[in-house]
């Protein structure tokens, strides 16, 4: 049997603008998305090459750009956020 002859699909992310962030428990970067729902944005060579992520003039660049939010696809409730200090600006 081909496994690709009949391949399963998958839901295609939503496409949700990136509108602030924040850092989450393990000081990693977390995009606030325009639809209520979170999304980790690591730099994580050489899995995920996200220079961007690493200073502040590069987050703010990013700002409404969109990135797949799987959570839409599943009707997931709005995720909570947190209040921002100086220390995730």
């Amino acid at each position: 049997m081909n496994p690709t002859a009949n391949p399963v699909e998958q839901p295609i992310p939503v496409p949700q603008p990136i509108n602030g962030y924040h850092r989450d428990d393990e000081g990693h970067w977390v995009a606030q998305l325009a639809c209520g729902h979170n999304q980790h944005v690591r730099h994580d060579p050489p899995l995920v090459h996200r220079e961007w992520v690493k200073s502040a003039a590069g987050r703010e660049s990013m700002i409404g750009f969109e990135l797949g939010c799987k959570k839409c696809v599943e009707g997931a409730p709005a995720d909570d956020r947190p209040i921002l200090t100086e220390n995730d600006q």
